[in-house]
């Protein structure tokens, strides 16, 4: 079958205006919410956005660890491509997708690293394997499976259970700017609404499909 021929019809839910909140992060966690009680796969991933200083912009999953008042928050190895990128350019994009309910959120924003408190208080709630790895990674870096082994082993050799938190591993809040609500619809007639950033108010507006 030609790809130009492929169709999916998206008819499972709507978002009619009456049910947005005036703060979108109530509409936000109720998407996640729901993504995660209707069993969507992976509903906690979201594609990453990010600008190199040559202006390459690149896209990889990270997932979401919690929605606070500083924004929108993930972790990721400081020193990997995506940090190198955010230390650069501190705008990003955050790209949702949820396919068995024909949804996807888009949130724009500019990042801050979280404090080393809070990156190291949730190092030291991960399975120790995750903890072991996050060390032993030179994220983005080449390497081989045996080195990567290898230093595993190095590592829980000289720790055991107790690894430290690595000064180049934290977290990120993305304060959002910008956040686009789109729930799939008949005949390609999406709902769209984008929620904007003005000063301490957001601003709602239908987007044509």
């Amino acid at each position: 079958m030609s790809l130009a021929d492929f169709r999916n019809e998206y008819d499972k839910f709507d978002l009619p205006e009456h049910l947005l909140s005036a703060d979108p992060k109530e509409l936000f966690s109720q998407w996640v919410d729901e993504a995660i009680r209707l069993h969507a796969p992976e509903p906690t991933a979201m594609s990453l956005s990010t600008v190199a200083p040559d202006g390459q912009p690149s896209s990889r999953v990270v997932l979401l660890k919690g929605v606070e008042e500083q924004g929108i928050l993930f972790y990721t190895n400081y020193d990997s491509q995506k940090g190198q990128d955010l230390a650069h350019n501190p705008k990003a994009c955050l790209l949702f997708f949820w396919p068995t309910l024909q949804r996807q959120i888009r949130v724009q924003g500019t990042v801050q690293k979280t404090s080393t408190a809070v990156s190291a208080d949730y190092f030291h709630s991960r399975p120790l394997a995750s903890r072991i790895s996050a060390l032993a990674s030179p994220q983005s870096q080449p390497t081989t499976r045996a080195a990567l082994e290898e230093h595993c082993d190095q590592i829980e050799a000289q720790y055991g259970e107790h690894p430290p938190h690595p000064e180049n591993w934290g977290g990120y809040y993305l304060t959002p700017t910008h956040i686009e609500f789109w729930q799939g619809r008949t005949n390609r007639l999406h709902d769209r609404f984008l929620y904007t950033r003005h000063e301490s108010q957001w601003q709602i507006q239908r987007l044509a499909p």
